[in-house]
């Protein structure tokens, strides 16, 4: 379980197998797990070492899913993952079980890139547009970055919408130095 496209296909199957048609809880049980490992060291050493049996393990993670009132397929996933000594790969399966969801919905995250703060009127237009373009509803993450002098950089997966000063004023350079 290393590779992005292992972690994909199994988030794929997850969310198809999920009970009830509700994979969701699921997801956050998944979630709520990685940050236990996260921000407990004292438990993440214990339940990610090699030295700690896997039986050992499947049992502590048994305990902890029912003591949290995680779904009984997040709890059963956990000890299997468990007895395997794949714990450490929770938080990028979560991760992927996320994004599982947000794909099924027709969603997609932007990241976009300004050089000043936006308002939440400009975050829902920006959105709204690259909703329009994607033909899906895009959930923005805003950040800024002076270095752009302004417009706008959204990235959508690997996909790059540059419309930053930074980059125009390139271009006119580029235009320039093939004239002469």
């Amino acid at each position: 379980m290393r590779e992005n496209s292992s972690f994909a296909r199994q988030a794929r199957a997850l969310v198809d197998a999920a009970p009830d048609g509700n994979p969701e809880r699921m997801a956050a049980d998944l979630e709520v797990f990685a940050a236990l490992l996260r921000d407990e060291p004292d438990l993440s050493r214990v339940l990610l070492s090699r030295g700690v049996e896997g039986a050992r393990k499947a049992d502590a993670v048994r305990a902890i899913a029912q003591r949290a009132g995680f779904s009984p397929m997040a709890g059963t996933l956990l000890a299997r993952l468990a007895e395997r000594h794949h714990l450490a790969a929770v938080p990028q399966l979560a991760a992927a079980v996320r994004a599982r969801l947000m794909e099924r919905r027709n969603i997609v995250s932007a990241e976009v890139t300004t050089a000043t703060s936006l308002s939440p009127e400009q975050t829902a237009a920006i959105a709204a547009r690259l909703g329009e373009v994607t033909g899906k509803d895009v959930r923005v993450s805003a950040r800024v970055d002076p270095s752009i002098i302004g417009g706008v950089v959204a990235k959508i997966g690997s996909l790059v919408y540059d419309g930053s000063v930074t980059r125009r004023l390139a271009r006119m350079r580029q235009k320039l130095v093939e004239n002469v």
